[in-house]
């Protein structure tokens, strides 16, 4: 079984049809790409698969089960996260901060228990401060746990939202535009650390991103929006081949 199946998934904006018939099948373990210009609707597509956006139409199935619609907390819980194009950091709290809101889907108290600090309060913070550093060792972050997330380097900002996304635990993780912004050397660092979470947290990525250097180098399979419709989907080196995607794409 696929983890996640996508099929006729649209939608529309009053007379706008901004996502039309768009089906995408990821296998588990994957790192697949969706590319295409601006505007093809490839962050609606995000948005839909995370319940920011409901589809007027279409299936979507996580794992055999179906999150059409669902509120963006409960698709969470089921197993999917996201970064965005523009970061979304609690700039004026910590790293280690930043990590333990995502993992609020597996540790929990209640509010009697931390509004009076109980016993379980101290033991569940212990255990996510924890489970947090973990994280962001893998990142190399562990060491300015207690920076303000603010004051970290625009490509360490990228690596901390990405620890955080994956502090809820996901089956897929959806990157959106996770380059942006980067120089040659953070985004091959990028790379790097992207094949280090797949290997690391057995996370299946989806990922939209327009550095083709980075797309060619990671991703095993692509699909290629256009004007809301899929142009082309297949093997990476094929798809990039495609004169269609060429025409479309790369404006050649």
């Amino acid at each position: 079984m696929a983890l996640l199946e996508v099929t006729n998934l649209g939608i529309s904006f009053g007379g706008l049809r901004a996502v039309d018939e768009f089906n995408l099948t990821i296998e588990k373990g994957e790192l697949y790409g969706l590319i295409g210009p601006n505007g093809a609707g490839k962050t609606t597509v995000f948005n839909m698969l995370t319940g920011i956006y409901k589809p007027t139409d279409g299936m979507i199935h996580l794992d055999g089960n179906n999150i059409t619609g669902k509120h963006t907390a409960d698709i969470n819980k089921a197993g999917v996260a996201r970064t965005f194009q523009n970061i979304r950091l609690f700039g004026d709290q910590s790293v280690l901060d930043n990590v333990k809101i995502g993992l609020h889907n597996s540790y929990e108290y209640g509010t009697f228990t931390g509004v009076f600090r109980l016993p379980k309060y101290f033991a569940t913070e212990k255990k996510m401060d924890e489970r947090a550093l973990e994280i962001l060792s893998v990142f190399g972050l562990d060491k300015e746990a207690d920076v303000l997330a603010s004051n970290l380097p625009y490509g360490k900002q990228r690596q901390l939202e990405i620890a955080r996304a994956l502090a809820t635990g996901p089956k897929l993780l959806l990157l959106d535009e996770p380059a942006a912004g980067m120089n040659p050397n953070e985004t091959q660092d990028l790379m790097d650390t992207i094949a280090l979470i797949r290997k690391e947290f057995g996370v299946t990525i989806l990922l939209i991103e327009h550095d083709m250097k980075l797309v060619s180098g990671i991703c095993e399979k692509l699909t290629v929006l256009n004007f809301g419709r899929v142009l082309a989907s297949g093997e990476t080196s094929a798809v990039l081949n495609d004169p269609e995607v060429i025409k479309a794409y790369l404006g050649e």
